[in-house]
């Protein structure tokens, strides 16, 4: 398949929330002690990642659409020829990029996909999602880029906007919920489970949306 986007391995920071260590001067007897003190973490806040944070080198054999009901009047997706793709570890059109986690903390996933129209083998409503430093509740390494471990997220045969979480009914799935092993930044990977499958979206919530999909079209970024 021809891509009108360049093609590239290295994932892109697209976001951030993490604790820091800040530097506190302690006055003692009219001294000053420096001391490294760990700043107290606030929630994890809601990971958004919109089509339009993505530059060109995060995608492969992904292409820019327009598209006016999406943040930024842009979303990501792939022709449909009618042909079938193959799950990881296959590489077949993806989407790579980095955002900050944070440990030890229950995250659910929902992608905002746009389900194309079908054609051939293809029912343009599947994607595949993979984490680095993702584990189980067994602190067991799974669904890591370059494996056979995924989550699948599958829309309806519906043409149309959907936000669609992993696929319970698929034979790999487990619990629906994602922790990761260690707090700071790691690498997602979206690939396309048929051709002609789009999103504008990506949502890693160990919150608001933890138990839940949106109600809403576009889900606003946190201004913190």
């Amino acid at each position: 398949m021809k891509s009108l986007m360049t093609r590239s391995r290295a994932p892109l920071l697209v976001g951030a929330t993490a604790g820091v260590l800040v530097l506190v001067g302690l006055a003692r007897g009219g001294g000053v002690d420096a001391a490294q003190v760990k700043k107290p973490e606030g929630p994890p806040a809601e990971i958004v990642v919109y089509a339009t944070d993505l530059p060109e080198s995060a995608l492969s054999e992904f292409d820019v659409w327009n598209e006016p009901a999406s943040p930024g009047g842009r979303m990501v997706g792939t022709p449909n020829s009618g042909d079938e793709l193959d799950p990881p570890p296959e590489s077949d059109p993806h989407v790579l990029f980095k955002v900050r986690v944070r440990g030890g903390v229950p995250y659910r996933c929902w992608i905002h996909m746009k389900v194309g129209k079908p054609k051939g083998k293809s029912q343009a409503n599947l994607l595949y999602v993979q984490f680095s430093d993702a584990v189980d509740k067994a602190n067991k390494e799974v669904l890591r880029p370059g494996t056979g471990s995924y989550l699948t997220v599958r829309g309806s045969t519906r043409e149309g906007w959907t936000w669609v979480g992993r696929d319970l009914a698929a034979p790999e799935s487990s619990e629906p919920q994602i922790y990761f092993r260690t707090s700071g930044e790691i690498s997602v990977r979206l690939q396309a489970g048929m051709e002609g499958v789009g999103f504008d979206q990506f949502l890693l919530s160990p919150a608001r949306f933890l138990e839940k999909p949106p109600s809403e079209l576009v889900v606003a970024k946190s201004t913190k």
